[in-house]
């Protein structure tokens, strides 16, 4: 098989993680979601639970003080570096180096962006309605509906926040993806199926 990167980037709750780890093994292929946070951790000095929490709980305040600091998109700061700003740096870097070594699947992270410009990326948008979304989250964590609403809510703005800080772009924008896909109604076995033939009719396998 041929070199495929594929970015999965996916609303939470629409059962990304999963989609993920079945189309790996279907490729046979490395998926990368909690190693890549580690690998980050690592490279930025950080902790894994710090770069983990970026992308959940960025808020307008978090974008506001990101903004005035440096250029959207642009791994130039202007001013002093803050500790958000290496740790989006060290996961672009290890992204990319993940990228550069052969076929992978990479989950979240602003992948999408960060490897645009790859002609071999194929860039992946997973989404569900809200009442799936919200029977998912309360079977995995086990929480009351109130309370995977809630953080349901909190998710989905932190995402927002998070990717539009540091790719100056929208989250989840279709534009920005080559497939899109409502795990509602595939599924996540259909979802996998439905990624497979769209790579097979755009001849990537």
């Amino acid at each position: 098989m041929k070199r495929i990167v594929i970015a999965i980037s996916r609303q939470y709750g629409s059962g990304g993680a999963s989609v993920a780890k079945a189309l790996g093994r279907e490729l046979g292929i490395p998926v990368y979601e909690r190693q890549l946070i580690e690998l980050a951790a690592s490279k930025a000095g950080l902790s894994p639970e710090y770069i983990d929490s970026l992308e959940e709980t960025a808020s307008r305040s978090f974008l506001f003080n990101l903004v005035s600091t440096h250029s959207p998109g642009s791994l130039v700061p202007q001013y002093d570096i803050p500790v958000s700003f290496s740790a989006y740096a060290a996961q672009a870097t290890v992204i990319k180096e993940l990228a550069s070594k052969g076929s992978c699947i990479i989950v979240g992270r602003c992948a999408e962006y960060i490897l645009r410009d790859d002609p071999d990326c194929v860039k992946i948008f997973l989404r569900a309605d809200d009442a799936s979304r919200i029977s998912r989250v309360m079977e995995r964590y086990g929480l009351e509906r109130r309370d995977a609403e809630k953080r349901l809510k909190k998710m989905d703005k932190g995402r927002s926040n998070f990717y539009r800080s540091f790719t100056g772009e929208t989250w989840g924008d279709v534009y920005n993806h080559d497939l899109c896909i409502n795990t509602s109604v595939t599924g996540v076995d259909g979802a996998v199926d439905t990624i497979l033939a769209f790579l097979k009719s755009t001849k990537r396998l």
